[in-house]
């Protein structure tokens, strides 16, 4: 069964794609094939054909990587309940080997198709306030649609270390003290990486724990979030 890691949008963030590049050659390099559905605002246009035959818009980028452009087609399989749910499941029954499908879409939208299933989302942000607000605000809305109070980052910038930390840490800090939530792990991604350079330790690290991910806490969704706070969060994981 493939494993299913949803990436939230982030229309401030100008190079996604090289992050989810990354995040998907770490997947593969730990042994797996991988598929993309690129449902985000950002992304390209689902094609009339996709839209009738997911198969048929399903394109190979490499030998263990495929994409599908879906923008728009978790809206076409809303159901009366507002569940886009049954899009990855024909997804999945398409995607072949691969064992890993990467989900880029909008906050809302993935409330949307994964209903009935959990996940740590990773979230997408820059080295600029507005993206960092944003990305902050569409896991609220995860918290409150999806309680998914864990996630991870990963930063698309060319700052050094201490200061891709110290994003991180304010980013941790806000998720606990506001939402009772945990920034798990973080990486960055420098936006001139090749789509042929080996993943570093850090983004490897995190896409490992994205497959570690049980099972059973997978396939059930968590009760609705409370803003209550337990005590019981940190900020984020130790580097």
């Amino acid at each position: 069964m493939a494993r299913f890691i949803p990436i939230v949008g982030n229309p401030h963030v100008e190079d996604s794609h090289i992050a989810i590049e990354r995040l998907s050659a770490a997947l593969t390099m730990l042994g797996g094939q991988s598929l993309i559905l690129d449902a985000a605002d950002s992304s390209p246009q689902a094609s009339d054909a996709a839209i009738l035959d997911l198969a048929s818009g399903i394109e190979r980028l490499t030998p263990h990587v495929r994409y599908l452009a879906g923008r728009d087609l978790p809206m076409r399989y809303v159901d009366t309940h507002g569940s886009a749910a049954r899009l990855l499941d024909e997804v999945a029954s398409q995607a072949g080997d691969a064992r890993v499908i990467l989900v880029h879409a909008e906050a809302s939208d993935l409330a949307r198709l994964f209903t009935g299933r959990s996940a740590r989302p990773v979230l997408l942000a820059a080295d600029q306030p507005e993206s960092l607000k944003h990305a902050y605000a569409a896991w609220k809305h995860l918290v409150h649609r999806r309680g998914w109070l864990s996630g991870d980052l990963l930063l698309v910038t060319s700052a050094g270390r201490p200061r891709c930390t110290a994003i991180a840490s304010s980013l941790g800090r806000c998720a606990d003290s506001f939402m009772g939530a945990v920034l798990t792990d973080w990486a960055s991604v420098h936006p001139s990486s090749a789509p042929t350079e080996s993943p570093d330790a850090a983004i490897t690290r995190l896409a490992r724990g994205q497959l570690r991910i049980e099972e059973a806490d997978r396939q059930l969704m968590l009760p609705q979030a409370s803003p209550a706070r337990d005590g019981s969060a940190v900020p984020f994981a130790s580097h």
